[in-house]
């Protein structure tokens, strides 16, 4: 067996360790071993890449006409996140609406690594992807602002409710109801942002 295939080889029981880790998880460890994983895996990357350079670069990029990353990452993504994620997806839409069940830390590592692996997952739920990521959703239209102000004033209600506390607020303007009115002050301002 040539290198490449004992370093697959290699790679492949790991992934298949990790696999058997997530489905041995009860529900409420689910999410936490399933970004452990992901985490362990993408950071092996960042060491097993560099180090066979060489062998990428000459051997598995002329030759075979393959790159290293890509069939590490291809072997993550086909044996254990694709096995994983109609069981995480629902999980992960469950723990979002409620605050702190997952820390955002988590979240925002599993949707990243989920988009990095295979971004048409996104399709599964934009909503969740856009938190983490920029330009998922289409633009904000400036007839919704009205919306979108009553969301993330529910947002911070529902933090305060679940023992959010905002700290010292002495240097900052009150938090009681904004309000949104069509003509904006700023619109005038001719000071600097």
């Amino acid at each position: 067996m040539d290198v490449v295939g004992e370093l697959l080889v290699a790679a492949w029981e790991d992934v298949k360790a990790g696999c058997e880790r997530i489905e041995a998880s009860p529900p409420d460890l689910y999410i936490e071993r399933f970004n452990i994983a992901l985490g362990q895996y993408m950071g092996a990357l960042q060491s097993i890449v560099p180090l066979f350079i060489y062998m990428n670069k000459f051997y598995i990029e002329t030759k075979l006409n393959r790159d290293l990353k890509d069939d590490l990452i291809k072997l993550f993504t086909e044996h254990v996140a694709e096995k994983h994620i109609y069981s995480l997806m629902p999980l992960l839409l469950e723990a979002q609406s409620t605050p702190f069940q997952v820390t955002p830390s988590t979240m925002a590592n599993i949707v990243k690594g989920l988009y990095t692996l295979r971004p048409e997952w996104v399709q599964m739920a934009p909503t969740l992807f856009s938190k983490f990521i920029p330009n998922i959703l289409p633009r904000a239209v400036e007839s919704e602002l009205s919306e979108y102000a009553a969301q993330d004033q529910k947002l911070q209600r529902e933090l305060i409710q679940n023992g959010f506390m905002r700290g010292d607020q002495s240097r900052k303007r009150a938090g009681d109801e904004l309000t949104y009115n069509s003509s904006s002050a700023c619109a005038s301002s001719r000071g600097y942002r």
